[in-house]
């Protein structure tokens, strides 16, 4: 017979070598902290690679590290470290973890220049320098000098930009203002004449309107200025393209001729013209202010479509209409040399121009096209 506990089963026997091998977690490290100042701040940088779970507190002027891991110098381990400050500090602390590093940034409570990091004398062995952020006291108070500098100049360059802001806003806005007013007192002269007068207001459009038409196209080829100096984004070409052909029309085909003052043909020209400013230039001047309204927005966009290639049918009619009257009276002829023949007749230009108006009314008619579709898209990019 055995006696009682004599022998050990299995079980006991493997229970004292499972406690024997077990293994007590590693004590926190302390990682490398390299240091610098300015006169209204403290900075560290703690030497750890992929550290996780950071924690930087500061309480009762003593600044605690942690962090449950990181490769350090000494491996992948738990780091950890306290400083007490030589001066007090403010208890919000700033910290980023980099692939590399920990940046710590502590505010000193008052602005100045410390001998030391630290209330010992002793400098803690695991704290250096860092020589990349390192400025003696003349060399911070330079760097702050610097600082002070570049703020005054960008603050003065933001003044002077405020300003030419606030002064383009106001000339655009002016200059659009006077030509919706223009426009719409030729486009509600114009209805009211026609349900008044009827047919009879077709033929003496030009000497009721031409004064007013005239000044704010001359008024328009500001719109080139603008678009060539950059004053508004929009396309050059296209600009020129509307501006010089209506001026072309306005003052070569129609004023220049007393035969088309009286022609039904300038009615349509003008009413054309003005249908379409009269939702362009409001919507120009709401956009001064950064301000929409969107049935606004769709007129604008949207009413050029028919109006615009109706408006080049217009013109091309009147300067069809022109070019016998020019052939009659030899306006602006082309003289030649005797040996090859009197004069060269205006109307082979216009031929050419009839070319060249509807080119132009390719080029626009694609321009606003792509504008409005651009439009369009971001606005429903946003509403999504």
């Amino acid at each position: 017979m055995h006696e009682h506990g004599a022998t050990l089963t299995g079980r006991e026997r493997a229970r004292p070598q499972n406690i024997l091998g077990s293994k007590h977690p590693a004590m926190p490290l302390t990682p490398l902290v390299y240091w610098a100042q300015r006169h209204e701040e403290i900075f560290l940088r703690v030497e750890l690679t992929d550290a996780q779970n950071i924690d930087v507190q500061v309480h009762e002027n003593v600044l605690k590290f942690r962090a449950a891991q990181g490769h350090g110098a000494k491996g992948q381990n738990e780091y950890e470290f306290s400083l007490e400050f030589l001066l007090p500090v403010k208890t919000e602390v700033n910290h980023k973890s980099t692939q590399r590093q920990v940046n710590v940034i502590v505010r000193k409570v008052q602005r100045g220049w410390w001998d030391r990091l630290t209330v010992q004398e002793r400098k803690p062995v695991f704290l250096a320098p860092d020589f990349d952020r390192w400025l003696d006291e003349s060399d911070a108070e330079m760097e702050i000098r610097e600082k002070e500098d570049r703020r005054n100049r960008l603050r003065a360059a933001r003044q002077r930009d405020d300003g030419f802001v606030s002064l383009k806003t106001g000339f655009l806005f002016m200059y659009n203002l006077v030509q919706f007013l223009g426009f719409s007192w030729i486009f509600v002269n114009m209805t009211v004449r026609l349900f008044i007068f009827g047919k009879d207001s077709l033929y003496d459009t030009f000497h009721t309107i031409s004064d007013v038409m005239f000044f704010c196209q001359i008024l328009a080829s500001v719109e080139v200025l603008n678009a060539a100096f950059g004053v508004v984004r929009t396309g050059v070409i296209p600009t020129v393209i509307q501006v010089v052909g209506r001026n072309f029309v306005l003052f070569l085909i129609i004023g220049s001729l007393q035969e088309m003052h009286r022609q039904p043909v300038v009615f349509f020209v003008f009413y054309l013209w003005s249908a379409i400013e009269i939702f362009r230039y409001p919507f120009y001047m709401l956009g001064c202010f950064n301000t929409e309204w969107k049935t606004l927005t769709w007129l604008r966009y949207t009413v050029w479509i028919p109006l615009y290639p109706l408006g080049v049918l217009a013109e091309a009619v009147a300067v069809i209409q022109s070019i016998p009257i020019f052939e009659k009276t030899k306006l602006f002829n082309i003289p030649l040399p005797k040996a090859i023949g009197t004069s060269l007749s205006f109307s082979y230009a216009l031929y050419f121009y009839l070319v060249l108006m509807f080119i132009g009314l390719l080029i626009n008619f694609r321009h606003l096209y792509k504008q409005r579709k651009r439009r369009f898209r971001t606005k429903k990019r946003k509403a999504n």
